[in-house]
């Protein structure tokens, strides 16, 4: 059986490096997330001269416009998150570097006797990958987290690295959806007013905790009205909510998607109201709004809301991470003199988990997708 498989290729801009990766998303299963490997082939050059060759795995997190930066500062910080030297290869073996992958082992026979295999582990509790968008009229690197592996000719780790030299390849640390639904979410917001008897009652359920990005919120709306008041109208909407960590005050919430409306209003005192209202939450529908939390995009290929951040407890919020929660809010407006009444309940909105022989491989503009032919694949990576 001869089968293709695709891998990521970039290479240095002196042509004496070249990384080679199967993939550049990896996933984030909350207590552990996936290793990231790939092989560097080296020219006959740097082999001979035993030049030192440094991996570096890199978690970029820039929380200030680009444009700001004057007099010194710098809204950007990196982090290292692993970095090790890969050629000359260290003596002992680290004993927790997790074992060669096969797609590492069909690369190996493949790419020669000059091809070095290399593998990066990711902290469970680093962030996720995440983008925030920028208004119509911004330039500049945007707000967010990025991750990067960067491979580099150097005299130690903390060497500034040449960009002759140095090839570095964006991937993206990513969750998705859990296979089994949550509770289905479910409240019950009663009001009542002074000097004024009864009371007004409005239950608010959605159809399912759980959301994949595409589909419609049915928000089942049920309002009985025991007071004295009028329902004039109806507001129902998706926010999504943004927590900078960084910041004390770095809590903010967007509007996705809002509908209002006055069907079945005014609600007059002893009348109740079932209905239910479709909420469709879209990027396209806030696609030049500032602050948009997207998921972490990668060059020529589009994007989407971020999805929501799951966290194994809140004590492992990082501090350099974007966190993204929904809700669906609910308000009655019930005139100038008798306020409003809200409703709010949280869901999970993400993707869910690919099949293999769904992924599909995209181009980058700068990193090749090489095909390779290997005989007798053995596991499902070859579709990759």
């Amino acid at each position: 059986m001869v089968v293709n498989f695709k891998v990521y290729k970039k290479s240095s801009p002196n042509n004496k490096v070249h990384l080679y990766m199967a993939k550049r998303d990896f996933v984030d299963h909350i207590s552990a997330v996936e290793p990231i490997d790939g092989v560097i082939v080296l020219d006959d050059e740097y082999i001979g001269e035993r030049r030192k060759i440094f991996g570096q795995l890199v978690c970029s997190f820039r929380y200030g416009r680009e444009e700001d930066e004057v007099m010194g500062l710098n809204f950007q910080k990196e982090l290292f998150l692993a970095s090790e030297q890969l050629y000359p290869p260290p003596q002992k073996a680290d004993p927790l570097k997790p074992a060669m992958s096969k797609t590492q082992e069909r690369l190996l026979r493949k790419l020669g006797q000059n091809a070095i295999p290399f593998s990066f582990i990711i902290p469970p509790s680093a962030p996720a990958s995440i983008t925030l968008q920028q208004a119509k009229d911004e330039t500049g690197e945007p707000c967010g987290v990025q991750y990067y592996v960067k491979i580099f000719a150097g005299d130690s780790e903390t060497d500034r690295s040449h960009r002759r030299s140095t090839v570095s390849l964006g991937i993206r640390k990513v969750q998705y959806a859990p296979s089994k639904q949550g509770n289905q979410p479910c409240t019950v917001v009663r009001k009542d007013f002074m000097l004024s008897p009864g009371e007004l009652e409005m239950e608010v359920t959605l159809d399912k905790q759980l959301y994949h990005h595409g589909e419609k919120i049915a928000v089942n709306l049920c309002i009985r009205n025991h007071s004295n008041k009028v329902v004039k109208k109806i507001k129902a909407m998706v926010q999504q909510g943004v927590d900078v960590v960084l910041f004390q005050n770095g809590q903010y919430r967007n509007t996705i998607v809002s509908i209002e409306t006055a069907e079945g209003c005014p609600l007059q005192p002893g009348s109740s109201l079932q209905k239910v209202i479709y909420l469709h939450p879209m990027l396209s529908s806030v696609q030049n709004k500032r602050g948009i939390a997207l998921d972490g995009k990668l060059k020529q290929q589009d994007t989407n809301l971020a999805s929501t951040t799951l966290l194994a407890s809140p004590d492992q919020r990082d501090a350099f991470g974007i966190i993204v929660s929904y809700a669906v809010k609910v308000k009655l407006f019930l005139g100038a003199l008798g306020g409003e009444v809200t409703a709010e309940l949280p869901f999970v909105l993400m993707f869910p988990k690919p099949t293999i022989k769904g992924k599909l491989v995209t181009q980058d503009s700068q990193a090749e997708v090489a095909m390779f032919r290997q005989d007798t694949v053995m596991d499902p990576e070859a579709d990759e």
